[in-house]
């Protein structure tokens, strides 16, 4: 663990923004808080002025007793709908300034009244202001893995922070446990009160859920590593080129459009392209005839593909076809994502002549389709 502490602090001496490492698990339980408790101990034995901006320790007598002796930032307590709840003080941390924060539950939601409303937005505000971070998250809060999780565990969590973070952070590194030794310190009540752990075994600690949720944290973990290692290899041998575009198709369909955006996003992660996302307004879509939920749905759709790091241009037209080649054209674009054609979406588009034409000129400019299910 030593080589690994020295290692971020190497990173820190080179900038004067914050540098930014994330610890993410497969699961509640497998050490993520601990290890960052561990790491600020052994940063306190070396100098280094680190202190606890928030952590929760659930009552888990390993990580009450790993927090004993650090320095802890007070929280600050918020009254909300009668309670008395208590948030980090985003304030005070920066007051205090120190070189170094432990901020736990990255994907954590706010109360009302806090100047973000996720935590995620705090840590953001402390890295501009040249405070490190560490912090820790699990593999089922990351947005564009949402849906994939959802199909493995049957569970659409609600609380998430958009792939753009984990872009940010100078390390990603896995928090990795055995299913058979999860099993056993939930068992033994390290992880959860006595009365949970059943209901925990029945749902996301059985065994097969444990499994997936491992792979998928150790997969992203290494994307994540492979994808830092191939940008400063670019960088170092041959400077900044101009970057690749995706151009993914918006609308306003609540049912299948926000899964098209975050296996758009995915795709340009891998293909380590930009994400720009067109929503082609027609006249049957102006804002006095389109209903209020529908504007709803659409706001979220264009919301996420900002929260997943890209970038929303709106254009006013009614041949979507030649307005999507065009912008492609323009952006110079080097994959088109779009969702299947569908009898909900405008029928301009699907005309056999139309779309024929969208293809020529697809092919044409060296655009690569891809027709999400």
């Amino acid at each position: 663990m030593e080589e690994n502490t020295q290692n971020f602090l190497d990173l820190i001496r080179r900038s004067h923004r914050g540098r930014f490492k994330i610890y993410i698990g497969m699961i509640a339980g497998v050490g993520k808080t601990y290890r960052m408790l561990q790491d600020a101990r052994e940063m306190l034995r070396q100098g280094t002025d680190v202190q606890i901006g928030f952590v929760e320790t659930h009552g888990r007598p390993d990580t009450v007793k790993a927090l004993k002796g650090l320095p802890v930032i007070p929280r600050k307590r918020v009254f909300y709908k009668g309670k008395e709840i208590e948030e980090m003080d985003l304030d005070a941390i920066l007051q205090v300034h120190p070189e170094i924060v432990i901020v736990d539950e990255l994907a954590h939601t706010n109360v009302e009244g806090c100047r973000h409303a996720k935590r995620w937005q705090d840590v953001m505000e402390l890295l501009e202001a040249g405070i490190n971070v560490i912090s820790a998250v699990n593999i089922q809060h990351i947005e564009s893995l949402n849906d994939e999780v959802r199909k493995m565990v049957g569970v659409d969590v609600k609380e998430r922070i958009p792939d753009s973070v984990l872009r940010e952070a100078d390390e990603v590194v896995n928090i990795d446990l055995a299913a058979e030794e999860l099993v056993e310190r939930l068992k033994a009540g390290k992880i959860y009160a006595k009365e949970k752990i059943q209901t925990a075994l029945d749902n996301f600690f059985n065994p097969g859920n444990i499994l997936q949720l491992r792979e998928l944290a150790l997969r992203e973990v290494a994307f994540r590593v492979g994808k830092k290692v191939d940008y400063e290899v670019k960088h170092r041998e041959q400077g900044v080129k101009g970057m690749a575009r995706l151009v993914v198709c918006v609308s306003s369909n609540n049912e299948t459009q926000q899964h098209i955006i975050r296996k758009a996003a995915r795709m340009a992660d891998t293909y380590n392209a930009e994400l720009v996302a067109l929503y082609v307004q027609t006249a049957n879509e102006d804002n006095d005839c389109i209903p209020l939920d529908t504007q709803r749905h659409l706001m979220g759709h264009l919301q996420l593909v900002v929260e997943l790091g890209g970038r929303v241009h709106k254009v006013v037209s009614d041949n979507i076809a030649l307005t999507i080649a065009d912008f492609c054209r323009e952006q110079q674009a080097s994959v088109l994502c779009m969702g299947h054609p569908s009898l909900s979406m405008p029928r301009l588009l699907f005309r056999v002549g139309s779309y024929r034409k969208l293809l020529s000129e697809l092919k044409e400019m060296s655009v690569d389709l891809i027709i999400v299910s």
